[in-house]
């Protein structure tokens, strides 16, 4: 199909569960491109945000997608957040699907061509006790995975005593014992007063990283835990453009940021934060406890980017229930793990075929994902 006659003419969005929002434009002569623009928790004003959009782009062609970025974003007046760029998120990965189906080519072809022909994968692990952790550091390791990450804590105080910090060493050092690296989530659960304090007894455990140490709300809190330990600082996934990476770059507050491509405006944004990062010698780590097209568009982003150093993914994550990661694509083994490696998509667009009759089917049950709630020993609200 010529690139000429890429003129949109349909944009539509499914809720798929366990908590995903799909994307798809269609062309006027057929064409499809897929892309996710999940937003765990607030899928339904996710949905709501592509009204506009359907209003600025049907009719729209399609192969311009850095102006399209530019008006989704810049266009509405008000910019930014987690909803209006999780919805250009989607958008963007949908047209760089569209554009390389189109034309024959994988999207890290058509943005400069690749660096390496496959990322370093990571899974999640959880379980409260050390032998549970254990067990599930084995499975991971038995499917080939040599890396995993887990949450540091349930709630903590904003006030308490190192003795706290205990059970979180032994869960650490029982992962570590079954022969895999372990990076450690604090979840934005620790409040500065005890942070600092978890941050200094981990350290010599030899951590992968430390992911939201504390929330991204505190860049001067982080910068400081970054000063008092030598474990690499991470975090970005409630960062949504280049914009608001930039003063920790400033502050020298991170080691490896972690944009989301499903919230951080998609693969086109995405690639001008890391390359943002590579000034500032920082490495990327891309956030995603998400579905198959949030995925894909990572491993572009992969490709693509030098500093791009381990990939999340969510293969048997919690969340997954009902659904997992492969469910909607008719190739998984495009995203199955490989002796703890994914390798770089070669098809064309995001390098992966959805299964749209799948979609269409359990799109129409949807999904109504929230998180918990949590509170603390005096009923106060916890973070989660």
């Amino acid at each position: 199909m010529a690139l000429a006659e890429l003129v949109i003419d349909r944009i539509e969005t499914f809720l798929v569960p366990p908590r995903w929002v799909f994307v798809r434009v269609e062309t006027a002569d057929g064409a499809v491109g897929w892309g996710e623009a999940s937003l765990e928790g607030h899928g339904e004003a996710v949905v709501g945000a592509f009204d506009a959009i359907r209003d600025r782009f049907i009719g729209h062609d399609a192969r311009r997608i850095e102006d399209i970025w530019q008006i989704a974003y810049r266009g509405g007046f008000y910019r930014g957040g987690p909803v209006l760029m999780s919805a250009l998120s989607g958008l963007d990965q949908a047209l760089w699907d569209l554009k390389g189906k189109a034309a024959g080519l994988p999207a890290w072809e058509m943005m400069g061509g690749r660096v390496r022909d496959r990322i370093r994968a990571y899974a999640w692990i959880g379980g409260d006790r050390p032998h549970e952790i254990a067990d599930a550091a084995k499975a991971r390791r038995d499917q080939g995975f040599t890396a995993v990450k887990m949450n540091a804590t349930a709630e903590l105080d904003w006030i308490g005593t190192p003795r706290l910090f205990d059970e979180v060493i032994q869960r650490v050092q029982a992962a570590q014992a079954a022969g895999v690296d372990v990076g450690l989530d604090f979840h934005g659960r620790v409040h500065r007063p005890m942070a600092k304090q978890l941050a200094k007894v981990l350290e010599p455990l030899g951590l992968l990283f430390i992911e939201e140490p504390l929330l991204s709300e505190n860049p001067e809190g982080l910068a400081q835990i970054s000063e008092l330990v030598s474990t690499p600082i991470a975090l970005g996934e409630r960062l949504y453009s280049r914009w608001d990476f930039k003063p920790f770059f400033e502050r020298g507050a991170v080691d490896i940021i972690q944009p989301d491509l499903s919230h951080a405006g998609g693969l086109s944004e995405c690639r001008r934060i890391a390359a943002m990062a590579e000034a500032y010698d920082v490495a990327v780590a891309p956030h995603c406890p998400l579905g198959p097209l949030a995925l894909a568009a990572c491993l572009q982003l992969a490709a693509n980017a030098p500093n791009v150093a381990i990939q999340e993914m969510s293969l048997g994550i919690h969340y997954n229930v009902g659904h997992d990661l492969l469910n909607f694509i008719t190739d998984p083994e495009v995203l199955t793990p490989q002796d703890g490696y994914l390798a770089i998509p070669q098809k064309a667009g995001l390098g992966v075929t959805i299964d749209e009759a799948a979609v269409r089917q359990v799109a129409g049950e949807g999904h109504r994902w929230r998180n918990p709630i949590w509170r603390q020993h005096d009923g106060s609200f916890a973070e989660w």
